[in-house]
């Protein structure tokens, strides 16, 4: 099994090292991925999460999950950053299924979610292979339609029906996450192309959004953070719902028109 983490960051570097080294023992590892911000240039220490995919031979054992439970426990205890290491467990005979849900680490838990047509592409298009082969050779591709088809069903189902609840838009995980994945949603739709975060900051200027929701998404995530007149989550909470309704009922009608 080969290696290649290598990053930029020091601390993340040292995480990936860790974590990778802690998960060796398991006998069924075959491979670790990275996908997300990392993999696609896009990293930022501290603002980014770290997504991983480990693929297994075989469906872990409780034994093994107890296992893994731990393991993730004890680095979130002993590594502040790794809070943000999120890992998806697949078994070499599940992958086929994008709507199978698979034991991951996330959130400071173990849970059990489906590894997405999005996450599947990122992993062909641009994955950093941290441990193992290649996705190429084992995981299953994704077509267009296939990912069109996610793309638009995530905006409809979840992310128009969260604008009914004003509350959770006060903070910024929701406000940022929102507002980048109507933009990176959109030019998938348009173009089939996967963009970073990055590169969403300035679609969203182009959708009509407002400038000052542009500029506090830059600033928190690309620049130094600089304290905000008092009532402003309420106020942005209100321009993002206002902005992103519109928007995503624009997004679906246009990928319905094609």
């Amino acid at each position: 099994m080969t290696s290649s983490v290598s990053v930029t960051d020091g601390a993340t570097r040292l995480l990936l090292e860790r974590f990778i080294g802690d998960l060796r023992p398991l006998p069924s590892l075959v491979a670790v991925w990275a996908h997300g911000s990392l993999a696609g240039g896009d990293y930022r220490a501290g603002p980014s999460d770290l997504d991983l995919v480990a693929v297994l031979d075989r469906p872990c054992s409780p034994a093994e999950e107890a296992w893994l439970n731990a393991l993730h426990a004890r680095l979130d205890a002993e590594v502040p950053s790794a809070a943000r290491l999120h890992c998806s467990y697949l078994a070499a005979g599940e992958l086929d299924d994008p709507d199978l849900r698979h034991l991951t680490w996330a959130h400071r838990e173990l849970m059990r979610r489906p590894v997405t047509p999005v996450t599947r592409r990122e992993l062909h298009a641009f994955g950093r292979v941290l441990s193992g082969p290649a996705p190429a050779g084992l995981l299953p591709p994704v077509t267009d339609r296939e990912l069109a088809e996610f793309v638009a069903g995530d905006l409809r189902d979840y992310w128009r029906p969260a604008l009914a609840d004003p509350l959770r838009w006060r903070r910024d995980i929701w406000v940022d996450l929102g507002r980048l994945t109507l933009a990176r949603a959109t030019v998938t739709l348009r173009t089939g192309r996967l963009i970073t975060k990055a590169e969403a900051v300035d679609v969203l200027a182009e959708l009509g959004a407002p400038a000052e929701l542009v500029a506090d998404v830059r600033r928190r995530r690309y620049g130094r953070p600089a304290p905000v007149s008092e009532g402003w989550d309420t106020q942005r909470a209100e321009l993002t719902r206002d902005f992103l309704g519109p928007a995503i009922d624009r997004a679906l009608a246009a990928a319905a028109g094609r």
